[in-house]
This record gives C-alpha cells, structure tokens and sequence, in this order.
C-alpha cells in the first residue's frame, strides 16, 4: 500500500504544518477487477439445474379407515373414566381388553383430571398398556 505524504518546511507557519496522506487506490481497483472477471467466469458455471426424479402421486385412492376414538380419564381414589363411564381399576381392565379383542383400529386418548394425581395417570398407562391396545395418545 503506497502512501503520499508531503512535508513543509518547519518555517513555513502561513499555510500550517499539517501533512497530507492520500492512498493510492490503484492497486485496490486491480484487485477488484481481478475478482469481478473471475466471478463472470465462475457464474454460469456454478448456476447449472440440478436433475432431480420427483416422486409421482399415486393414482390409487387412499382407503380411509374409520378409527374408534376412546377417552380415559384418571380421577382420584383408584377411579376412572372410560367414555363417560365411571369404574374402578379391575372394570378397566376388563373393558380395555374386551375392547383390544375386538379387532377395530383404535386410539386411546388418555387424560386426567383436576382432582386426580400422578400415580393415578401412571396406573391408567399401565392399565391401557397391559390391556393390549396398540395406540396410546395423551388426551389435551
């Protein structure tokens, strides 16, 4: 980096001893040049399309099934409610696997309510997981 300093005489008070600095911007502009034709150069090169195989929608019709939607709740003092029906621990057990027998796809939404504490939800999961019921889901 070349630098132009001009120096005054120290007895040259009327125009002040200030001195001057310019850069010389010359070899920046080489250097931008330089970068510019390189960048031209790399352009098309970098921007070429890329061959991608999409996937193609199926032309078969989705076959919905009707999937059985069942609520538990745990509540307090070993009690617990199975789509609106109050039972205790041992009906539970005996509801969840006739309903597991059955065969139909279903989900089990599991909750608890206000009163209800923690070791009661931990019982309603194990209920629901020994009953056999393959799809377990937390109730919002």
């Amino acid at each position: 980096m070349a630098v132009s300093v001009q120096s005054r005489s120290p007895f040259d008070n009327a125009r002040g001893s200030a001195a001057l600095a310019e850069i010389n911007i010359t070899p920046l502009i080489d250097v931008m040049l330089v970068l510019l034709i390189i960048f031209m150069v790399i352009a098309p090169v970098a921007t070429r399309s890329l061959d991608a195989r999409l996937p193609q929608p199926s032309k078969l019709e989705p076959n919905p099934q009707k999937i059985e939607k069942i609520e538990l709740l745990a509540r307090g003092n070993d009690r617990f409610s199975l789509d609106g029906v109050v039972m205790d621990s041992a009906m539970l057990a005996q509801s969840l696997a006739a309903r597991a027998a059955s065969g139909e796809p279903q989900v089990l939404m599991v909750g608890a309510s206000d009163d209800a504490d923690y070791q009661a939800f931990a019982d309603a999961l194990k209920l629901a997981r020994a009953s056999g019921i393959g799809e377990i889901a937390h109730a919002q």
